[in-house]
């Protein structure tokens, strides 16, 4: 006689609310139900994670400008955090004042976009969400991971600082080799990619990525 094979019993997954990937998606969902300013916004208390949009008419961003546009801002070009200083030096909690963290960075941004010779700080937007200084580093994870800027995943670089003493035998990042104008990017190693190579890559990953 044929042996009868048992069946399969189903293993059901338990649902967990702390998932980090449910906790990612309810973050930038929150994100992308903020406000869109123009950069630098108005000064403000709070830490917490950002988006930047690109709108402008740079050809190798047209892709990514044209689905931001009309006000829809699907796609940001870059997404950061900005952690509370007591977070940086170990400290975390409701008792750590934020400050203007997050400010701060999106006014580091601005100078950043107003010292590059070819794009122009008035292509660009932002959304800001203030976030428990404990989730602020999955937060801007799961947001790069959900989106792919193409200022985080292929044009490195933009949320740098100046080097320190004994470090300007470092390479020019390629996000500054690409968008020039940095002073104290000026004088590191030229990046070994030609503008021209970037420039297709860029072009070719957008266009994957937004596909």
């Amino acid at each position: 006689m044929p042996v009868k094979s048992k069946k399969e019993i189903p293993v059901l997954q338990p649902y967990n609310p702390l998932d980090k990937r449910r906790l990612g998606e309810q973050v930038a969902e929150a994100l992308l139900n903020e406000d869109v300013h123009p950069l630098p916004p108005q000064k403000f208390i709070g830490a917490g994670v950002y988006a930047l949009y690109y709108i402008g008419k740079f050809p190798a961003y047209e892709l990514l400008a044209e689905i931001n546009r009309d006000n829809q801002y699907l796609c940001p070009i870059y997404v950061g955090k900005a952690v509370p200083e007591g977070a940086r030096k170990g400290g975390q909690g409701s008792n750590v004042n934020p400050g203007t963290a997050l400010y701060k960075r999106l006014n580091d941004h601005t100078k950043s976009i107003e010292a590059a010779d070819n794009i122009q700080l008035q292509d660009f937007r932002c959304r800001f969400l203030a976030v428990d200084d404990i989730w602020i580093p999955l937060a801007e994870s799961m947001l790069i991971e959900r989106f792919k800027p193409v200022w985080n995943c292929l044009l490195e670089g933009f949320g740098n600082h100046a080097a320190g003493k004994g470090r300007k035998d470092m390479m020019t990042s390629s996000w500054d080799w690409y968008h020039p104008g940095r002073d104290w990017a000026n004088n590191l190693k030229p990046y070994p990619k030609s503008k021209e190579q970037l420039d297709k890559e860029i072009r070719e990953y957008l266009k994957n990525t937004l596909a």
